[in-house]
């Protein structure tokens, strides 16, 4: 039985329409949702945020500009939980993207993880870095759900 549904989100489309197809799951099967994102500690190089890009606009670390980012994109998925009244909760960490999601997905006990993919081919994937790709073949024992953009 499902009772606790895994959502990694990185605010593309692909992973909104994958927390959408969560939610609607969630709602039917009365799970709860764990929404997660993940800020790429591989983009955290010592770098700033230009002033016109932040919501404040001041220069703030970039760090601290891609957690408000997460942020944002994970409360836009709870207002939509709330909606569908599916007990939903917001975890934001630090890392890379595939280990922090595997090992939220055994540390929560999730029953199932929904993400979303662009659809890149094997090839793309390996070459260019696909978070769906390495997750599936990181660990075989977390069910995965990919949901198309």
């Amino acid at each position: 039985m499902i009772s606790k549904i895994l959502v990694p989100s990185d605010g593309s489309k692909a992973a909104q329409r994958a927390a959408e197809y969560a939610v609607d799951l969630a709602s039917k099967l009365n799970a709860s949702i764990i929404i997660l994102s993940v800020v790429d500690q591989r983009s955290l190089i010592a770098q700033t945020a230009p002033a016109s890009e932040t919501p404040r606009h001041t220069i703030e670390p970039l760090e601290d500009y891609l957690k408000e980012a997460a942020e944002s994109y994970a409360g836009e998925i709870k207002k939509l939980c709330d909606k569908k009244g599916v007990a939903a909760t917001i975890l934001i960490k630090t890392g890379h993207p595939v280990e922090v999601i595997v090992k939220e997905a055994k540390r929560s006990k999730s029953d199932l993880l929904v993400m979303g993919s662009h659809g890149r081919s094997a090839l793309s994937a390996t070459v260019l870095g696909s978070v769906s790709y390495g997750v599936i073949h990181n660990d075989k024992s977390i069910p995965v759900l990919i949901v198309r953009a």
